[in-house]
């Protein structure tokens, strides 16, 4: 379409707006991947909480942050041309082989640690790899140093199901066999990232979700300057629900269960606006609606979710709904 800035959605007008997105893994890689279609303004805003697999190693290895969830935002931002789909493949590309060496990382990882190495700055480094990959936005870690998280797990143990435990770490808590009711961080009053808290405050939309409820979007609720930016900014709020319940995690959970323990999280919290797949919300649109509505949000439901049976959202789908919100708020 002519004057159509390249990758916008086709048929929406592109008004550019300032835009946060927080979470992490392949939850934040879905609504990044849309909203890159949206806006050119875009400030991804990432999970630091990773301690397994290559971005474990590294975080113990050398003490930097986990980089994989800050490399998949950065993948998620490449355009849809032969040099954004190239460098995306090249940065998630994993090592084959045995772990003691470079069996398991991901290239984007070594690339991201050998800049903070070089140049000693962790925002810096993931604007030289977003400069190299011709990104469509910037990445940016939630706190300035690693967390640990911590869940609170029911029946953990099958032979006392009402019994609860404390889990430790991202890893542990995805993978619990229990029903995990809240979550904190180690240390508990982390120090935000300086930029984070700035494309917060400067945003017009900041957008909350999808991904790993506990583990991924939650946590920026929990660090103190996050939190007050994200209640103070004067941007307007959405919360993008999940397309399933995620086992374990949150296995059992209705939609209108993630704003319910989204508002136990963040009692100060308000939203603007709740979006929600059709088919995920099903029979519940009127529970969801009065939860939307507790928030002080509505509620948004348009059909999201790949037609191949995947749990997975479309990102063309995900951004004509964002772009509909963000021109009709």
């Amino acid at each position: 379409m002519p004057g159509e800035s390249p990758g916008l959605v086709p048929a929406v007008r592109p008004l550019n707006p300032k835009v946060a997105a927080l979470g992490g893994g392949h939850g934040l890689f879905a609504s990044l991947s849309a909203l890159r279609r949206v806006t050119r303004q875009l400030s991804a805003i990432v999970t630091v909480a990773d301690d397994g697999g290559s971005s474990g190693r590294l975080r113990r290895q050398y003490g930097v942050l986990p980089p994989g969830d800050l490399r998949m935002a950065l993948a998620a931002l490449c355009g849809d041309d032969a040099w954004g789909t190239t460098w995306s493949r090249v940065v998630q590309h994993r090592f084959t082989g045995d772990e003691a060496e470079l069996g398991g990382h991901a290239v984007g990882n070594l690339l991201i640690v050998a800049l903070w190495e070089l140049l000693g700055d962790t925002v810096q480094g993931l604007d030289w790899v977003g400069r190299l990959l011709g990104a469509y936005g910037r990445v940016l870690p939630m706190a300035s140093v690693p967390i640990d998280l911590l869940a609170e797990v029911e029946g953990a143990d099958p032979a006392r199901p009402y019994a609860m435990s404390t889990v430790r770490g991202q890893v542990a808590c995805a993978a619990t066999t229990g029903r995990v009711r809240s979550v904190s961080l180690i240390p508990a009053d982390p120090p935000a990232c300086p930029e984070a808290v700035t494309a917060i405050l400067d945003a017009d939309w900041v957008v909350l979700g999808p991904g790993s409820w506990f583990t991924s979007v939650l946590p920026h609720l929990l660090v103190p300057e996050l939190a007050a930016a994200l209640v103070g900014t004067r941007a307007r709020r959405v919360v993008a629900l999940n397309l399933v319940a995620q086992p374990g995690e949150t296995e059992g959970f209705a939609p209108q269960t993630h704003l319910e323990v989204l508002a136990d999280h963040a009692p100060q919290l308000k939203v603007d606006v709740v979006l929600a797949d059709r088919g995920a919300a099903g029979g519940a649109v009127a529970e969801l609606d009065k939860a939307a509505g507790l928030l002080g949000g509505k509620l948004v439901l348009a059909d999201l979710a790949m037609r191949d049976g995947t749990p997975r959202h479309d990102p063309r789908q995900l951004a004509g709904a964002f772009a509909e919100i963000f021109e009709g708020e």
